[in-house]
């Protein structure tokens, strides 16, 4: 974040995520979503009322916006209000949205083995057959090493993944099916 013309609370609400080990990129969100906030109340945000933040959630409700903007919304005005302003009845009765998961599509083994046959070369072949096997994301197979890969145990190391040193191990991750 730059140092020009920053005002005191805005700063404030910047160390305080600093303090927490926020990224930079989330800070700069979160100081977005809370100027988009004050520019729909026409005020600063720290005069706002539980009845300001109700309507600001009616109002992106109203013009589309998903449910994921509505939660980081709804988190964004959560963390300025009880940890920037320390007034925590205004955002107590603000809640999350929960969207009804949609299940996976699930491949049958014949079109595992015409997707993995549509490969363009053995490299890519056996890149879609660990990120399949293993479930894993495309970032995580990229990073994988040979040395990640211990085919005796059935085990992959897992180093850059949601949850680091993870061991995976999937019983069709190195069976003849996918070869």
């Amino acid at each position: 974040m730059t140092d020009e013309a920053i005002s005191p609370l805005r700063r404030r609400m910047i160390e305080d995520m600093t303090i927490r080990k926020f990224a930079l990129k989330s800070q700069h969100d979160y100081v977005q979503r809370v100027k988009n906030f004050a520019a729909f109340l026409g005020r600063s945000p720290d005069t706002a009322s539980f009845e300001d933040v109700r309507r600001y959630q009616l109002h992106l409700a109203a013009s589309g916006v998903g449910v994921p903007t509505l939660n980081q919304t709804v988190s964004t005005l959560q963390f300025f209000f009880r940890v920037t302003l320390r007034r925590h009845d205004i955002v107590e009765h603000t809640h999350f949205i929960h969207e009804a998961r949609k299940l996976p599509v699930v491949l049958s083994p014949e079109e595992v083995v015409r997707l993995l046959d549509a490969a363009p070369g053995l490299k890519y072949k056996a890149a879609l057959s660990v990120a399949y096997g293993a479930s894993l994301r495309a970032a995580e197979v990229v990073s994988l090493k040979v040395s990640d890969i211990d085919s005796k145990r059935m085990i992959i190391r897992v180093e850059q993944g949601i949850f680091p040193h993870q061991l995976c191990g999937d019983k069709m991750l190195f069976s003849e099916k996918l070869h």
